[in-house]
């Protein structure tokens, strides 16, 4: 049984980690992959509501995709956009990238290969990741403009679709503690952090929401 102070503090983190940006019109959308096929749902709409002309979907595979998406998860996305009426012609597929820093960093490299002109890039992602995807991609590509994007949902919406709230809180937990230790190892750009986040961060942590925790030495964003 989750206890109301979980849910609670869950949901200072969910509103937290969320950037409120409105989506706009964009050289290009950016897709970060995981194990929530809604984040190519997501993206499929925005393409067709004319956000962007060209998508990246980047994502090798994780412990947590390698089963459902055995083809990676940049390819289930495509498959999925597809399947959702976006033209195979108006996607790259970047199938390698293991961590957000590699999203941006393989995703950046394939558009420049393709010689694809980005002045502004729609950053898709999880809900819970928008504020670190941001901090990442504003690190690693500084001279593009970066609007986030993600399903529209409240956080027992959000946990109902994926159906597992332990795993969603872990996740949480995990994206809040990299916002949290990342900016001094280098890896993004520093935000500041109010104290009511971190409190419940460390509440969350210390009732064993952990699974998703790095090692402060971590070397990878």
């Amino acid at each position: 049984m989750i206890s109301a102070q979980v849910w609670a503090d869950a949901q200072l983190l969910w509103n937290f980690q969320q950037m409120g940006d409105e989506p706009r019109p964009c050289s290009v959308a950016v897709v970060l992959g995981s194990h929530d096929l809604g984040v190519a749902d997501t993206t499929a709409d925005l393409y067709l509501r004319g956000m962007f002309p060209l998508i990246v979907f980047s994502g090798a595979t994780s412990r947590t995709t390698q089963e459902r998406m055995p083809r990676g998860e940049a390819e289930h996305y495509r498959e999925r956009a597809v399947e959702l009426g976006v033209p195979g012609q108006a996607i790259l597929v970047e199938p390698k990238a293991r961590n957000t820093g590699e999203n941006i960093r393989f995703s950046r490299a394939l558009l420049e290969e393709q010689r694809v002109p980005v002045s502004s890039v729609l950053l898709v992602s999880k809900p819970y990741e928008e504020r670190r995807s941001y901090a990442t991609a504003r690190k690693l590509w500084p001279d593009v403009e970066w609007v986030c994007a993600s399903t529209s949902m409240t956080l027992p919406e959000y946990i109902d679709s994926i159906g597992d709230a332990r795993l969603v809180l872990d996740m949480m937990v995990g994206a809040q503690q990299r916002l949290m230790i990342y900016p001094r190892q280098g890896f993004i750009i520093e935000q500041r952090i109010p104290a009511d986040i971190v409190a419940a961060f460390e509440r969350l942590r210390d009732q064993g929401f952990t699974s998703r925790l790095v090692p402060e030495t971590a070397d990878r964003a």
